[in-house]
């Protein structure tokens, strides 16, 4: 069914919330620790197996490169950085739930995994992209929720709002998204939550933010060359 992997998303934002909100000191850094390298190491096995499915390999390297060009002729990651702060900014002196709904929606609604589960939700594929997600964020709320209050409960809004908005659209966008178009697609996006993998289990922190146009440049060259 459409839209269940963000509502599986939604639960488990809510879920960790309520947990960091009302037991998260009981939990032991450590613990915390132990459960997100094991979830990382599940984000790499996901991103593998997208990767794995390209029929055509120097599509999935073009896109990388030219959306990585874009990406940094953009300035994605600068920019979103530098909204990040200003939000950090702006909702400094306005208390717990502020901080906490502002960090917190952040954290859940940028990055690879937010779109291209919401794409994978949208093609009817099982959201096996936003189950891992569900989960990486269900823990992240225990920690966040722990220390910033009860704010981080509200950023799930936000998220089903943002990734239903995204799934809703691929679903209509289906007739240009052909088979082979979605296997690109998910090759290069599986590409980019690989790298997000590295970073979670602490082996390396890539610029992911701009390497995101690649899943849509994907698009373009598979049309361009008359491979969909």
């Amino acid at each position: 069914m459409i839209l269940t992997g963000t509502l599986v998303n939604v639960a488990g934002i809510c879920t960790g919330a309520l947990i960091g909100r009302y037991a998260g000191r009981f939990i032991p850094p450590r613990i915390r620790q132990t459960v997100m390298a094991g979830l990382g190491l599940t984000v790499l096995l996901i991103g593998l197996q997208l990767a794995l499915k390209s029929k055509q390999p120097m599509i999935v390297i073009g896109s990388l490169i030219a959306g990585g060009v874009l990406g940094e002729l953009l300035q994605i990651e600068a920019r979103l950085e530098a909204f990040g702060r200003w939000l950090q900014e702006r909702f400094a002196g306005a208390g717990n739930i502020s901080e906490g709904f502002v960090a917190a929606s952040l954290l859940y609604c940028v990055g690879a995994m937010a779109i291209m589960g919401s794409l994978q939700d949208g093609f009817s594929d099982t959201p096996t992209i936003l189950y891992a997600k569900a989960a990486l964020d269900g823990v992240a709320s225990i920690a966040l929720a722990s220390t910033l209050g009860i704010g981080v409960l509200f950023s799930a809004l936000p998220v089903a709002v943002y990734q239903g908005s995204i799934t809703v659209a691929a679903e209509s966008a289906k007739s240009l998204l052909t088979e082979p178009v979605i296997v690109e697609m998910n090759a290069v996006g599986g590409l980019l939550i690989v790298a997000i993998a590295l970073d979670l289990i602490g082996i390396k922190r890539l610029p992911v933010a701009n390497l995101l146009p690649s899943v849509f440049v994907a698009v373009g060259l598979i049309w361009l060359f008359g491979l969909a």
